[in-house]
């Protein structure tokens, strides 16, 4: 069935379209989608440049380096550089495809390529690749040239997304053993950060220096210098504040009483509670529990 593509025949190669995927830049040379009416001799592409070819409906047959393989719909193939390819369309059901052409930077790209995202690396280690999709590539193919055919604000940056996300789909669909891509770590300081914001999150009615720098592993001096670099406050500004905005959401709970409340904060009296809040806030908690309910 082809109605969901009603309008075979569309090429776009004069697409200016140039954006970094990991630590390279591809450049989009090519895109088109058609019937094959005709046969496609054996070629070749330069340096750094891949095809990609994804067959919605009917069949054919591809040579790819000079070995022939059946394909129909749901088939794609990826050629990479250099790579001798053929396409020859079955004459009473011709193939009709997608096909993008994509050429990477080749700037320093042995260097470039070792920090690369695992699924890079993948793709440009693969030359050759035929197969059938498991990863639902055509909406991906129809949505990318919807965009290119509507040109809609945003539709460059749009279409880098689609063509990122294409890549990753095509190496997910790469029959790789163990093809996984390491989980990324947070930073040290990444975890630093959480741990505080947390600790003062969930622990503000008991919360102490001590405990918190123990958690980060410093001393109680290094412990104040990161709060005052990264947040402007002190420990015990930090916890003040931490115990305020706790309060709110215990006050909109009329079951709360003011002294109830006091205690979940940790304050030893009501009286301290309500001098803080009222210090911190300009008004009594009974005050913002009237506004509020």
């Amino acid at each position: 069935m082809q109605e969901a593509d009603s309008r075979i025949g569309k090429f776009y190669d004069k697409i200016d379209l140039s954006f970094p995927v990991g630590n390279i830049r591809c450049h989009a040379l090519k895109f088109s989608f058609e019937r094959l009416e005709r046969s496609f001799p054996s070629h070749s592409h330069s340096n750094n440049s891949w095809e990609i070819h994804y067959i919605p409906y009917g069949k054919g047959t591809i040579t790819l380096d000079h070995e022939i393989c059946r394909v129909g719909p749901g088939s794609f193939f990826i050629n990479g550089p250099h790579m001798e390819h053929s396409q020859t369309p079955d004459v009473r059901d011709p193939m009709t495809e997608y096909c993008i052409y994509l050429k990477f930077d080749p700037k320093s790209r042995p260097l470039i390529q070792k920090q690369n995202p695992e699924y890079l690396n993948y793709f440009f280690e693969t030359d050759k690749y035929v197969g059938s999709d498991k990863q639902n590539m055509h909406p991906l193919m129809q949505f990318l040239f919807k965009e290119l055919e509507n040109k809609d604000i945003g539709y460059h940056s749009l279409l880098a997304s689609l063509l990122t996300q294409l890549i990753v789909l095509v190496v997910r669909n790469l029959d790789l053993p163990g093809k996984k891509e390491p989980a990324a770590e947070s930073s040290v300081a990444d975890r630093s950060y959480l741990i505080v914001e947390e600790s003062f999150l969930y622990e503000y009615q008991d919360l102490t220096l001590d405990k918190l720098a123990s958690r980060l592993g410093l001393s109680h001096r290094q412990t104040e210098r990161l709060l005052q670099k990264h947040y402007g406050r002190t420990f015990l500004q930090k916890k003040f504040e931490a115990k305020m905005s706790a309060a709110l959401p215990l006050l909109e709970d009329l079951s709360n009483s003011i002294t109830d409340i006091s205690m979940m904060l940790g304050y030893s009296s009501v009286e301290h509670f309500s001098a803080a809040f009222r210090r911190y806030y300009g008004m009594s908690a009974r005050e913002w529990r009237r506004r509020c309910t």
